[in-house]
């Protein structure tokens, strides 16, 4: 925290990137302070207030003294979020860039009806797709144990994360697979949340989220930088119809291939 701080203490600076809890640490311990800040920038508003970070972003706007221009990046608006964004914008500008919750028309999505309990041996197959890293999402913590414990056994390089697991494994098994020693990453969205892992080849939805946003979110970790990326997502009579017609929507728009 030292090494963070001093130069702006020292120095002063033109721009601070920080995470919301370790921002409003630095305010609350009077560190540095935002007098003469005009300008704040939220990113990815919807994950942080997923994360909780909702009661640490309004902290940090309640230290500026004077007027300030903020500027809050979003790639869905579901209702939450709205609601957030009345809390802490004033007089708000909605500039639309595509779609809000539009998916990455550089991801090629694929929808694949496959039976519940053939899911786990399939799975196999859908990994020679492309060559890795490869992030499979589950809904269940049981099924992310499960899945690696199944590609461990079959000779896949594998690491697994969710919310049972405590911080070093999580962590051992994050920089395993940045350095590229393993290449497929098992996890459930919330162990996800908040991580960044570049050059993603193909995104495996083990199971259709209920929240179409999530399921955009997840696909959006490839086809980064111009680049294309493949996202498989698996289906079967267990889905809610509701969340098939929103899939089925988002295919459309993106001019994807819609499964009968």
């Amino acid at each position: 925290k030292r090494e963070q701080i001093e130069p702006v203490q020292r120095h002063g600076v033109h721009a601070v990137v920080a995470t919301p809890g370790r921002l409003k640490d630095l305010l609350n311990t009077k560190k540095f302070n935002l007098d003469l800040c005009r300008y704040l920038c939220l990113d990815e508003g919807d994950r942080m207030l997923d994360l909780g970070f909702d009661e640490e972003v309004q902290a940090i706007v309640s230290f500026f003294k004077k007027q300030r221009q903020t500027l809050l990046f979003s790639a869905t608006m579901p209702k939450k979020f709205q609601d957030f964004a009345q809390e802490v914008l004033v007089r708000p500008i909605l500039v639309n860039v595509g779609r809000a919750g539009a998916a990455n028309l550089d991801v090629i999505q694929e929808v694949e009806y496959v039976k519940q309990e053939a899911k786990i041996v399939y799975l196999l197959e859908c990994l020679q797709k492309t060559s890795p890293p490869v992030l499979i999402f589950c809904e269940r913590k049981q099924d992310v144990d499960d899945i690696h414990e199944y590609l461990l056994l079959k000779g896949v390089e594998a690491v697994s994360i969710h919310g049972g697991k405590d911080q070093d494994e999580r962590n051992e098994a994050i920089a395993h697979f940045k350095d590229s020693s393993k290449d497929v990453l098992v996890a459930t969205d919330i162990a996800a949340k908040g991580l960044d892992f570049p050059d993603i080849q193909h995104v495996i939805n083990f199971d259709m989220p209920a929240e179409i946003e999530n399921y955009v979110h997840r696909i959006g970790r490839t086809g980064r930088c111009g680049k294309t990326g493949v996202a498989t997502t698996f289906i079967n009579k267990q889905v809610e119809e509701s969340s098939l017609l929103d899939l089925k929507q988002l295919l459309l728009e993106a001019k994807q291939l819609v499964p009968p």
